[in-house]
């Protein structure tokens, strides 16, 4: 059963394929505000994934999230995530990312719960 309280984490390395210079949202060899967003997204839909129900997902729908420090190449990023509201298939999560040395990114999280099926038959109508 999905409730407040859950939490997630995540951790990836900062390598030349998650660099800003690789992503193209910037010219240096950093940790990509991309790759948090996508971090951010990754921990929190993994969160709570196992308990949803069969046929559902999350999707994202809204970040407010600041991108505060530098991660070069080299270190690595952990993400973590709390599930702080759920407004019936709406679920809040407080985001924080860091570092060895400290905290480079926070903020919130908006997912949706979806049923898979109606969710991809939606997507797909708009080919026709």
């Amino acid at each position: 059963m999905l409730s407040t309280g859950v939490k997630g984490t995540r951790t990836v390395s900062v390598t030349d394929q998650n660099t800003a210079a690789a992503l193209g949202s910037g010219t240096l060899a950093v940790f990509a505000t991309p790759a948090m967003i996508a971090l951010i997204e990754a921990t929190a839909s993994g969160s709570v994934a196992p308990l949803l129900d069969e046929g559902s997902s999350t999707v994202g729908t809204h970040l407010d999230v600041a991108h505060s420090a530098a991660t070069p190449v080299g270190m690595d990023v952990t993400c973590e995530t709390e599930l702080v509201e759920i407004d019936r298939r709406r679920l809040v999560f407080k985001v924080v990312v860091k570092d060895a040395k400290g905290e480079v990114g926070s903020g919130t999280h908006e997912r949706f719960v979806v049923d898979n099926a109606k969710f991809m038959s939606k997507a797909q109508a708009k080919l026709e």
